[in-house]
C-alpha cells in the first residue's frame, strides 16, 4: 500500500538536455565585417602600402608644380582686382602705383613674417649670397618694367605673347648658367603652349581681323591675361591708339628686355637654391620694386599718387597687397622645388583662369580660338606635368659630381629651419 502509493506520487523524470553542447547555426557576416576581413589580410595590405607609396612619390615629384598652380591662382585673382581697381571706378589708379601698392604689402607681410618667425639670416640673408639676392630683386623689377612700358604702346595681347617668352627664356638659361637639361619633350611642349597662347591672345600681327561677336557685331574684347593695362583709357578705347614705328619698336624691345629680366629672375632663384629662405628673396624683389615704381611715380611729371575713395577700393587693394604677397612666396618656393623647364611652363594656365574670371565676372564669351588655344596650353601642361623623362633623372645624377654648380646651389638642407 505504501509503495503503491509512492509511485502513483512520485512524477517522472525527464530526460536530460544537454543546452550546452546543441550546434548553433553561424550567422552570416555583415557586409562591414566582410570588407573588414579583406582589409586585414596580407594581400590588401601590400596593395595599399604600393597605393600610398605611389601617391607619396607622385606628391614629391609634382609638389613644386602645385605651388606654381597655386602661385598663377593668386595671380589671376591679383589681376582682376587690379582691373577692376584700375577701370571700375571714378578715381583710376595707374599701373604703377597698383605695382607700388602691391609691393609695399608685400614688403611689409614679409618682414612682419619673417620677425615672427625668427627666419635665419633675416632681414639681409647671408653675406655670400646677398648679391645673388639683389640680382633677382633687380631682374624682377625689370620684367615688371618692361612689361608695364610696353602696355604703354601695345595691345596687350601683343604684349602678353612676349611676356610668355619667358619659359623657353629661362629653361636656356638655366640650360647655360646652370647645366640644367633642356630636353625636345619640354621644347615640343614649350611650343604646343606658345601656340595655344596665340590663338587666345590673338594678336594683330597674326590675326589682323579681330573676331566679331555674333549677336552684336561688335569686335570681341581682349581678355586680361597676365597684367592690367597701363591706363583705364586704354582699357576702354575701342579703337588702338596711333603709334608710330619707333614708338612700337621700343615698346617691343621693352618687352623683350622684360621678358629676359624676368628669366634671369627666375633663374637667380635657382641659383640661390635653398641657401635662403624663400621669404628673403621675395622682399629683396618687393622692396626693389616698391622704391623703383615710387621713384617713377615721383619723377615722371604726368604721374601722382590717388587716395582710394571707397570701401570697394580699400578692399581691392587689401586683396592685390594679399594675392601679390602669396603669388611671390608661392612662385618661389615652386622654383626652387622644380626644375625651371617644366614649373615655368604651368604659367601658361594663368590664360585660362583669364578666361574663366573674364566668363564670370563680365560674361563675355570667348571665340572658338581661344577655347582651342585653352585646349592646347591645358594639353602641354598636363604633359610637362606628368612627364617623367629620364633625362632629368640624369641630370639630378650629375648635379652631386658638379663641383661649380653644387656650390652655387648650396646645401640642400640648408636655410630651411624657419619654416
Amino acid at each position: 500500500m505504501t509503495s503503491a502509493t509512492t509511485s502513483k506520487s512520485t512524477p517522472p523524470i525527464p530526460p536530460l538536455q544537454n543546452d550546452g553542447l546543441q550546434e548553433i547555426p553561424a550567422e552570416p557576416l555583415s557586409e562591414e565585417e566582410q570588407e573588414q576581413l579583406q582589409k586585414d589580410s596580407p594581400a590588401c595590405a601590400h596593395h595599399q602600402r604600393g597605393v600610398k607609396r605611389a601617391l607619396k612619390a607622385f606628391y614629391d615629384r609634382n609638389f613644386g608644380l602645385v605651388l606654381v598652380f597655386l602661385a598663377q591662382t593668386c595671380g589671376s585673382v591679383m589681376n582682376t582686382a587690379a582691373k577692376l581697381l584700375a577701370t571700375g571706378y571714378e578715381t583710376k589708379f595707374h599701373a604703377l602705383q597698383i605695382i607700388f601698392i602691391r609691393m609695399l604689402c608685400t614688403t611689409v607681410l614679409g618682414m612682419l613674417w619673417m620677425g615672427w618667425h625668427r627666419t635665419p639670416d633675416f632681414p639681409l640673408g647671408r653675406r655670400g649670397i646677398r648679391g645673388l639676392l639683389v640680382l633677382r630683386g633687380t631682374c624682377g623689377f625689370v620684367g615688371l618694367f618692361g612689361l608695364y612700358y610696353s602696355l604703354s604702346w601695345l595691345n596687350i595681347s601683343d604684349a602678353t605673347v612676349i611676356t610668355f617668352m619667358i619659359p623657353t627664356l629661362t629653361a636656356l638659361v638655366c640650360f647655360i648658367w646652370l647645366r640644367e637639361p633642356f630636353t625636345i619633350r619640354e621644347a615640343c611642349a614649350a611650343l604646343i603652349a606658345f601656340s595655344g597662347v596665340l590663338l587666345v591672345a590673338r594678336p594683330t600681327w597674326l590675326f589682323p581681323n579681330p573676331p566679331v561677336d555674333p549677336i552684336t557685331g561688335e569686335p570681341e574684347a581682349n581678355v586680361l591675361t597676365f597684367m592690367i593695362p597701363a591706363s583705364a583709357a586704354t582699357a576702354h578705347a575701342k579703337t588702338p591708339v596711333p603709334v608710330s614705328p619707333t614708338q612700337r619698336t621700343l615698346a617691343v624691345l621693352a618687352a623683350i628686355l622684360g621678358s629676359f629680366g624676368a628669366s634671369m629672375a627666375y633663374a637667380s632663384i635657382r641659383v640661390i637654391g635653398k641657401r635662403a629662405h624663400s621669404l628673403i628673396s621675395v622682399n629683396y624683389f618687393a622692396a626693389i620694386a616698391t622704391v623703383g615704381s615710387a621713384a617713377i611715380l615721383l619723377i615722371h611729371p604726368d604721374l601722382h599718387f590717388v587716395m582710394p575713395e571707397s570701401a570697394g577700393q580699400w578692399g581691392l587693394i587689401a586683396i592685390i597687397g594679399l594675392t601679390g604677397f602669396l603669388l611671390q612666396f608661392l612662385l618661389t618656393e615652386g622654383l626652387q622645388r622644380e626644375k625651371a623647364g617644366r614649373a615655368t611652363n604651368l604659367m601658361y594656365l594663368q590664360l585660362v583662369l583669364a578666361l574663366i574670371i573674364e566668363r564670370v565676372i563680365w560674361g563675355t564669351t570667348p571665340p572658338l580660338e581661344s577655347f582651342g588655344g585653352a585646349a592646347l596650353i591645358i594639353g602641354a601642361a598636363v604633359w610637362i606635368t606628368l612627364q617623367k623623362n629620364a633625362g632629368e633623372k640624369k641630370g639630378d645624377k650629375g648635379k652631386g659630381v658638379v663641383d661649380e654648380e653644387s656650390r652655387l646651389l648650396g646645401d640642400e638642407g640648408e636655410g630651411r629651419e624657419g619654416r
